[in-house]
């Protein structure tokens, strides 16, 4: 085995010499990387990374090895698809010994062993990818232990619970890099001793095309095309069922009851038929017994192109089966989902997963399909995230064909499933929030401990339009930043917008006149659909006062109140450690409370409320008034011929002695102070917590005020100022955080 080794890295050291292969000096030479696939399953999952490295030329050489179901015509010769991808096959190898029965599938295993030799040697590869749990995979990856030629595993570590895994685990022993799919099937490659530094958690490579392209304007000429001009969204059935070859009698019978409890459900149905695995044979003579292929409510088919297949999986009624697709893709769109027998029980699901184990009556299954059909789930991404091909595609370029090729395992098992390779392997939780202001759109990654990773700002758009695409680009764009760059996974998104906001629905109804057509805006459902993710809105008030509960001053206090201070007056109530709303969503609108009845004018268009005194527009009015009158400037100020006057040379006209200034501010102050008195004789809070720029300028005049005007019982509580610069990213990020963390993934 040493020999063979070492002439095996001689023969690498010699294509790196040869001048085709070779770049400037000092510059790595091109990784050769052999994609094998085996049937239209792998193909899926392949694919984008095969896209990826083709995009590549200057890092990467492409070769791609077709073998297995592929080139079977019962299958569909699903290997011309591959052509149609404009993908150069370099090699076709027929290993699959017909018979559908365990004997065949042996005989498959050694038919490819006798043929893969001769192609490795002839290709070369630095690197062969292989996929999942396939008996053809065994045998690809056998073949290339034994030869010396390194091995990337994608989805590796994940277990559902028949003969596949026994396979898949094989398959990781012989691999020494892994590309895995979930955070439980990284932990259990590191309980098998794998080296945690040669596992990247990814997510499934078919996500990174699946959550980009599912919402085709074209999606209903596809259900069309394959169930009929007179099929409706929602309103037809996805089945597809594969034997289990450790069961093979049990799994037929499954099949037989589940295509009658189709029938007689009576919806349009497509079925597609089974893989080649032992079994395969006795299921499609059910089928035909059944006159399935000839009945007006099927559709029987032996492949759909995988685009199209995303389409009519995302706007299925149900999906129905032991497919994997069920319990992995199918989530991504929240399509409910009949998961028959123990082939897929041992998988990680969403919501959307109905598992019916012991399937073994009709009325089961059609029990199953009426509590299913129709419904809709929250979006899944337990599987990835969309960024799964630029991780593997920079993991490949990390990979050093100077190391040694022989395995190293880790014993004993590692207790804490934490990989120490930060450059690979995400591991900060964070949240994606964005704050919608009159003049900026903000967007920043906060991790779970509240720190800004990173933030992203532009100028708001005055149009609707133009401000919905900003929002989706930025969160796009932030989204890949944190799964490439940052090491972050993103789980949700929170939006903070000014006006007032039904969080149940993520509906902006009113909004701010900083904030032009911005009313009755579902703000919710183009960002989850976009980014695949949950999303929760509020008010910028409410999220200044969740921030404060989460990070700052209001942390382990039951009751309190945020107030904010800046352009405008707002805040938030917190009651028994819960946000108040109200019933129509107007509660803690507490710049709008009346403190005199012939006050100046408010935004809102009433009197006498706390903004029309104490806003940062109010004092900023005032100082243009003064100004205009000749009365604002004293010495050691002065504005330059074009300067705006702002509410801050009130403030420092104040400082240095101007009485006029004085007075303005004293009002204000009192006004702040007379309104936070109401708030203490209405919800007794224990704590109020000032934010926003004026916020220092308002503390005292605001506990004068409670000491002067609040009942004896009010007058001990503590008014601080708030210690956070971002209150309302912060409080934005703090929705999701709260949530999300609360589940078991």
């Amino acid at each position: 085995m040493s020999e063979r080794y070492y002439l095996s890295m001689q023969r690498t050291w010699e294509r790196a010499e040869k001048p085709e292969g070779t770049k400037e000096k000092g510059r790595r030479r091109r990784l050769r990387v052999c994609v094998a696939t085996c049937n239209r399953a792998d193909y899926s999952k392949l694919a984008p990374i095969m896209f990826g490295i083709k995009a590549q030329p200057e890092n990467f050489e492409l070769e791609v090895m077709v073998l297995g179901s592929h080139l079977i015509d019962d299958y569909g010769n699903t290997f011309r698809m591959i052509e149609q991808d404009d993908f150069d096959i370099g090699s076709k190898l027929h290993t699959i010994v017909r018979g559908e029965d365990e004997a065949a599938m042996v005989e498959s295993v050694g038919l490819a062993l006798v043929k893969l030799p001769d192609v490795l040697q002839r290709l070369q590869p630095d690197v062969l990818v292989v996929h999942g749990d396939r008996f053809d995979a065994l045998a690809l990856a056998t073949a290339a232990a034994l030869m010396n030629v390194r091995i990337l595993h994608l989805e590796g570590g994940e277990v559902s619970g028949t003969i596949d895994d026994s396979i898949r685990h094989a398959i990781s022993k012989l691999a020494h890099y892994h590309a895995c799919c979930t955070r439980s099937a990284e932990q259990h490659l590191i309980a098998m001793c794998e080296d945690h530094s040669r596992i990247l958690l990814t997510g499934c490579p078919s996500y990174d095309k699946l959550l980009s392209a599912h919402r085709r304007d074209d999606y209903m000429d596809i259900i069309h095309s394959w169930l009929g001009d007179d099929v409706k969204e929602q309103d037809y059935i996805v089945a597809l069922q594969h034997p289990v070859t450790t069961d093979i009698k049990n799994s037929i019978k499954i099949y037989e009851l589940m295509l009658d409890a189709l029938i007689s459900f009576n919806k349009r149905t497509l079925i597609l038929f089974p893989n080649i695995d032992a079994g395969s044979k006795e299921m499609v003579r059910v089928m035909r017994k059944k006159g399935i292929e000839r009945h007006p409510n099927f559709r029987a088919v032996k492949h759909v192109p995988f685009e199209q297949f995303i389409q009519l999986v995302s706007h299925a009624g149900c999906m129905i089966g032991n497919s994997s697709c069920g319990v992995r893709e199918a989530g991504a769109f929240g399509t409910p989902v009949i998961n028959l027998g123990t082939r897929q029980t041992g998988r990680e699901t969403g919501e959307n997963v109905l598992h019916v184990r012991d399937a073994d009556t009709q009325n089961k299954i059609y029990h199953a399909l009426e509590l299913q059909f129709g419904k809709r789930y929250p979006c899944s991404k337990i599987y990835g995230d969309g960024n799964a091909v630029p991780r593997i595609l920079k993991f490949l370029q990390s990979i050093d064909l100077d190391e040694p090729l022989q395995k190293t395992f880790r014993f004993p098992t590692v207790k804490e499933c934490i990989s120490q390779d930060i450059d690979h392997i995400l591991e900060t939780q964070s949240a994606l929030a964005v704050d919608l202001g009159g003049t900026n759109l903000r967007v920043a990654i906060v991790s779970m401990k509240g720190k800004i990773v990173k933030k992203y700002s532009q100028p708001n758009p005055k149009t609707y339009e133009d401000r919905i695409a900003l929002i989706l680009k930025m969160c796009s764009d932030a989204a890949c930043d944190a799964a490439v760059n940052l090491n972050c996974r993103i789980l949700g998104v929170g939006i903070s917008t000014g006006g007032r906001v039904n969080p149940h629905k993520g509906v902006i109804l009113h909004s701010t006149k900083l904030i032009q057509e911005w009313s009755s805006v579902d703000i919710r459902t183009p960002v989850s659909d976009t980014l695949h993710l949950p999303v929760w809105v509020d008010n910028d008030g409410n999220c200044a006062a969740l921030a404060e509960r989460k990070f700052g001053h209001g942390r382990g206090v039951e009751n309190f109140v945020t107030v904010i201070t800046g352009t405008g007056i707002g805040g938030g109530i917190v009651q028994h450690g819960e946000l108040v709303h109200g019933s129509t969503f107007c509660a803690a609108e507490l710049g709008h409370i009346m403190v005199s009845l012939e006050g100046p004018e408010c935004s809102c268009g009433s009197r006498g409320c706390i903004e029309a005194y104490a806003s940062g527009a109010a004092l900023q009015r005032e100082a243009k008034r003064l100004h205009d009158e000749d009365l604002l400037l004293v010495e050691g100020m002065s504005l330059k011929k074009d300067e705006q006057v702002t509410a801050a040379h009130l403030i420092s006209a104040a400082h240095l002695g101007n009485s006029k200034a004085e007075a303005m501010l004293q009002t204000a102050g009192a006004a702040l102070g007379m309104g936070i008195v109401n708030i203490l004789h209405t919800v007794n809070p224990g704590l109020v917590v000032l934010s926003g720029i004026l916020a220092s300028f308002y503390q005292n005049p605001v506990q004068q005020a409670i000491r002067q005007r609040a009942l004896s019982s009010a007058q001990g509580i503590h008014v601080v100022i708030s210690e956070l610069e971002e209150p309302a990213l912060l409080g934005a990020a703090s929705m999701v955080l709260d949530y999300t963390t609360r589940r078991t993934y």
